[in-house]
């Protein structure tokens, strides 16, 4: 541990701050990526960085990256980081808690005018949510070369917007190159859990070990429009082959275990119904499907079993079922080293905490793919996330903030005042 003058207070405060640009009468966030609210909280937290004494690298996607010089420049800096922007609806704490725990840490350096041996960076991405631009996690996603710049520069919102157009309209495109990031020396992330393992253990911090393997599919039913009135037998209703074929993500999700007897999740997110009139029965019905497991043999299972009873469903309801694979994460590790210091930072504070996986994708999880990497969970109450009521206490935040200091610190090489 250390004595730097870490400060939950003023972590606190900062993100009260934050929250009132974009905040909702719900007590929530709107701070959509590249609109006019992301441009002020991102020149607010740019003010708070330079006073902190850092200096601020802007790239080609928008990534906002301060720096704070080691004694060894040449060292691989160690970077801290994660994301301001949020969902429609979104909560004070996504992503946010851990820029700011982050700017709290330089925050407390400078008072001390302590030094580290390595480079400190303090990283927010840009478009972390994917809410208005999708897939999400687009800035560290092309900084780890996952994606290339000249197609996330051209995603287009619903309502048609193009990202680079919108990035270049609040002034937060820069001219360096993203896959400089690359060159990190190791990266550190803390974040709200986004479930319930923590708070209903009356654990204060969880240590993050690796994030499932998730696949997304994009699943189109197609039968024969028939009118309301008409003779059930012979329809190829597609919603009636379809209800059931979404039923089934459940209970695949549920019965597909891991050795160690550990379940998988399955999601449908969004259903579209054609030509969805009172008195038709469907001819085309299309529905996302989310699949995740912490078992890489079990997350493919859970694909077969899933195709096979689309299969099943089809030569049943006279449909045709098509089923495409959208999206696939694998399952990522976090680094041992970094992870036992996070642990050893725990145990040492005396917090009650625990190995966790995170299911949920986060910019850590793109990070790690090249990056030595780490993430630190705080409990969120009833495990709610994207959700305006989103809720965490100042207590859970400090101890997050204290083991991320810690487990960075240890890692920069901190060099007593």
């Amino acid at each position: 541990m250390h004595n730097l003058p870490l400060s939950g207070a003023r972590l606190w405060d900062s993100l009260m701050e934050m929250a009132r640009i974009g905040g909702t009468a719900k007590g929530g966030c709107n701070r959509q990526t590249l609109t006019d609210v992301d441009a002020e909280g991102r020149a607010l937290f740019q003010r708070w960085a330079e006073a902190a004494g850092l200096t601020m690298s802007l790239d080609r996607l928008g990534n906002m990256v301060f720096r704070r010089e080691g004694r060894n420049p040449s060292l691989p800096p160690v970077a801290i980081g994660s994301h301001l922007d949020t969902q429609p609806t979104g909560g004070k704490y996504d992503g946010v808690l851990g820029v700011l725990a982050g700017l709290e840490i330089m925050r407390a350096l400078h008072e001390a005018g302590a030094e580290t041996e390595a480079p400190l960076l303090l990283i927010n991405w840009t478009n972390e949510e994917g809410s208005r631009f999708s897939p999400p996690m687009m800035g560290s996603g092309g900084a780890m070369g996952v994606f290339t710049e000249a197609e996330i520069l051209a995603k287009r919102s619903q309502d048609g917007a193009v990202f680079g157009e919108e990035l270049r309209r609040i002034g937060w495109q820069g001219s360096a190159d993203p896959a400089e990031l690359q060159k990190v020396g190791h990266y550190l992330e803390l974040h709200i859990e986004q479930g319930k393992l923590l708070e209903d253990g009356g654990f204060d911090v969880g240590i993050v070990t690796h994030a499932l393997g998730q696949t997304w599919f994009e699943v189109v039913v197609e039968g024969e429009e028939a009118h309301g009135g008409s003779p059930m037998a012979g329809r190829r209703d597609a919603l009636m082959a379809a209800a059931p074929l979404m039923a089934a993500v459940e209970e695949i999700a549920l019965t597909t275990l891991a050795p160690s007897g550990e379940k998988g999740r399955g999601t449908v997110g969004v259903v579209e119904i054609y030509p969805s009139s009172r008195n038709i029965a469907p001819s085309r019905v299309f529905f996302t499907i989310d699949t995740r497991h912490g078992d890489p043999a079990a997350l493919e299972e859970m694909e077969a079993r899933f195709r096979a009873r689309a299969a099943e469903l089809a030569l049943e309801r006279g449909v045709t079922i098509t089923v495409t694979r959208f999206w696939h994460s694998p399952l990522t590790p976090f680094d041992a080293a970094l992870i036992q210091r996070a642990r050893d930072s725990a145990t040492a504070r005396g917090f009650k905490w625990r190995d966790i996986p995170t299911g949920i994708g986060h910019d850590a999880v793109y990070m790690a793919r090249r990056v030595p990497t780490v993430m630190v969970f705080c409990p969120c109450h009833g495990g709610l996330s994207h959700n305006e009521a989103e809720s965490i206490t100042p207590e859970w935040a400090t101890a997050g903030l204290q083991v991320l200091a810690d487990a960075a610190l240890a890692t920069a090489g901190l060099v007593r005042p």
